[in-house]
C-alpha cells in the first residue's frame, strides 16, 4: 500500500478533507441531525474513493508528460515505482468503491455520484484543452463540503454552497500558483494554464482576486448561521494565509512556491476547519 500512498500524494487530502468535515457538521448543527459514527466514517470513504481515483487518474493520464518535464520526471509512473496499468487498475477499484459507499448513504448522493466523479476525473483532460483547468480542479475539490452536507441531509444548502466556492476559489488561487513553476514546460509542450497564456505577473494578480472572492465566500456565512467569537478567529486566520502566500511568490522570485502551496494552504483549511469545529461545539452545548 505504501507505493499507492506515493501515488496519490495522500497527505494533500488536506487540502478538501477539513471543508467535508465543516459541510459534515453544519449538516448535522442546522437540521438537528443526530451524529452517527457509520455516516461520518461513510462520509470519509467517499473522500479517500473520490481523492484516490482523481490523483491516481492524474497521474496515470500524464504519465508521459511527467516524464518529460523535469520537476515530476522522478513521480511513481515515470519512475518505474507503479506501472501505468497498476495506477488504471487503482483508479477503476475507488471508483467503483466510492459509487458503493454513496449508496449506503442516501439516494441523492448515489445518484450524484457518477457526476462527482466525471467532474474529478475531467480535471485531468482540461490542461490539453483550457487554461480553465485551475478553475476544474477548485470545482472538484469544492464538492467537499457540500457532498458531505448532502450525505447528511439528502438536500442542498445556501451555507454549504457558499463553502463550496470558497473552496472552489481558494484552490482555483493556489493552484495557479502551483502552476508558475511550469510556465515554459507548457508552452513548448503546448500545454494550458493560466502562467502560460498571461505570464507571471498577470497570473498572480488573477490569483490575488481569486482569493479576495474566497475570503468573501467564508466571510459571508455569518450572515445565515450565529457564529461564535472562534469562528471569526478561523476567518482571520484563513485570509490571514491566503495573504502570506501572496507575500512568499512574486513575480520576480518564485522559489517559495512550494512553501505558498503545501504548508501555507495546509495550515489554512486545518486550521480554519478546527475553528468551525469548536465553534460548533460550544454552540452546540453551552
Amino acid at each position: 500500500m505504501k507505493k499507492y500512498f506515493s501515488l496519490v500524494l495522500f497527505a494533500h487530502s488536506v487540502f478538501a478533507l477539513p471543508f467535508a468535515l465543516i459541510g459534515f457538521f453544519l449538516g448535522i448543527t442546522t437540521t438537528n441531525t443526530p451524529f452517527h459514527w457509520l455516516l461520518f466514517v461513510l462520509v470519509l470513504l467517499c473522500m479517500v474513493f473520490a481523492r484516490n481515483s482523481a490523483m491516481a487518474f492524474n497521474r496515470y493520464l500524464d504519465r508521459n508528460i511527467d516524464a518529460k518535464n523535469p520537476r515530476t520526471k522522478m513521480r511513481d509512473i515515470p519512475a518505474g515505482k507503479v506501472s501505468a496499468n497498476e495506477a488504471l487498475i487503482f483508479v477503476i477499484i475507488n471508483c467503483i468503491l466510492f459509487m458503493i459507499t454513496t449508496a449506503f448513504i442516501n439516494k441523492l448522493c448515489f445518484y450524484l455520484s457518477p457526476v462527482a466523479l466525471f467532474v474529478v476525473l475531467f480535471y485531468s483532460y482540461t490542461k490539453r484543452i483550457t487554461a480553465l483547468c485551475h478553475m476544474v480542479l477548485g470545482l472538484g475539490l469544492s464538492l467537499a463540503p457540500i457532498g458531505a452536507y448532502i450525505a447528511v441531509t439528502g438536500h442542498f444548502g445556501l451555507v454549504p454552497v457558499l463553502y463550496s466556492f470558497a473552496v472552489l476559489f481558494w484552490v482555483s488561487g493556489f493552484d495557479i500558483i502551483y502552476a508558475l513553476q511550469d510556465e515554459d514546460f507548457d508552452k513548448e509542450e503546448k500545454l494550458h494554464s493560466i502562467p502560460a497564456a498571461l505570464g507571471i505577473r498577470r497570473a498572480l494578480n488573477l490569483s490575488v482576486v481569486l482569493h479576495v472572492f474566497s475570503a468573501l465566500c467564508v466571510i459571508l456565512p455569518v450572515i445565515f448561521v450565529p457564529f461564535s467569537w472562534v469562528y471569526y478567529i478561523g476567518v482571520a486566520f484563513f485570509c490571514f494565509m491566503l495573504i502570506y502566500q501572496h507575500l512568499l511568490v512574486k513575480p520576480n522570485d518564485i522559489s517559495k512556491v512550494n512553501k505558498a502551496f503545501a504548508t501555507t494552504n495546509g495550515f489554512a483549511s486545518v486550521i480554519f476547519a478546527l475553528c468551525f469545529l469548536v465553534d460548533t461545539f460550544i454552540r452546540t452545548h453551552f
